[in-house]
């Protein structure tokens, strides 16, 4: 018992005596460490701001902050816009007014997904449904169920969009695509999955001449793990003016929003949880 008490003094006094030099070499290393980091953003933020990009812009809430997000990190960004046979024009309308403010070249594509039917967005005869927040997936419970997607998914709509951004981003020389999506707040769409993205970002770099040839091109995703309300504290970092956006499936002529489609909901719901005043003009 003796020999153990004095063996356990023993320890108990090295323990103290190096205590402080381990804390010193362990500072020495985390001081190195945030400086080795700071140095690799820095040199990033460097070669990003001699990069171009391309985002997608629907006019929405979220694809008019990751413009302003690529706007602060890029050295020149071009907007893409689809007028794709979508059940309203309000958003390409807002999407103008937002490029022009922006100050960014905008460049809105037709195509015609509407022939293909599928979605209450693109078919008028298929009713948008009314939101249900109870029933988003959300980071707790992030299985997607068919069953419960709604009606308003577009079939294959973001590898559609993807696709024309990737041709436009190897035309102007842009290493960056950036998209809107979340899996966090939203509807349960399978294409805004973050496994989704980085499957296509694989294959961008395989059938594209800039690909094969070294010009690596990257799927950006910044509000990917962000609530609707963290997007909005980002976009009003950055400066973004929301009353400039529509987001509503059933907006009419006028813009004005509905207030009770899955989009409309989450919109809301987003601005309440930020603590912002909700800027959008709904119809009553």
């Amino acid at each position: 018992m003796a020999s153990w008490f004095c063996n356990g003094w023993i320890f108990a006094k090295i323990t103290i005596f190096r205590k402080p030099i381990i804390d010193t070499i362990m500072t020495n290393v985390t001081s190195q460490s945030t400086a080795d980091n700071t140095a690799l953003d820095s040199e990033l933020d460097s070669l990003h701001n001699n990069q171009n990009a391309v985002v997608l812009l629907s006019g929405g809430l979220d694809s008019v902050t990751c413009l302003y997000w690529a706007k602060a990190r890029y050295a020149s960004v071009t907007a893409v816009s689809f007028n794709y046979g979508q059940r309203h024009n309000s958003e390409l309308v807002a999407a103008k007014t937002i490029a022009e403010t922006a100050e960014v070249n905008h460049r809105i594509i037709d195509i015609d997904i509407a022939q293909l039917g599928g979605s209450s967005l693109t078919d008028h005869n298929m009713i948008v449904p009314d939101g249900d927040s109870d029933k988003f997936p959300n980071k707790n419970r992030d299985e997607i169920d068919n069953d419960a997607i709604p009606n308003t998914y577009v079939p294959a709509r973001n590898t559609i969009f993807l696709s024309y951004a990737l041709a436009v981003a190897e035309v102007a020389d842009a290493n960056h695509i950036v998209i809107g999506v979340s899996s966090v707040d939203y509807s349960g769409y399978p294409d805004c999955r973050p496994e989704y993205i980085a499957a296509f970002e694989h294959m961008a770099n395989l059938a594209t001449k800039a690909g094969v040839t070294g010009h690596h091109l990257s799927i950006q995703t910044p509000l990917q793990q962000l609530s609707k309300a963290k997007t909005i504290e980002l976009g009003l970092s950055l400066g973004v003016d929301y009353g400039q956006t529509i987001s509503c499936y059933r907006a009419d002529e006028n813009g004005l929003a509905c207030g009770v489609c899955d989009s409309c909901t989450l919109r809301r719901q987003g601005f309440e949880q930020a603590g912002v005043a909700d800027p959008t003009h709904y119809q009553s």
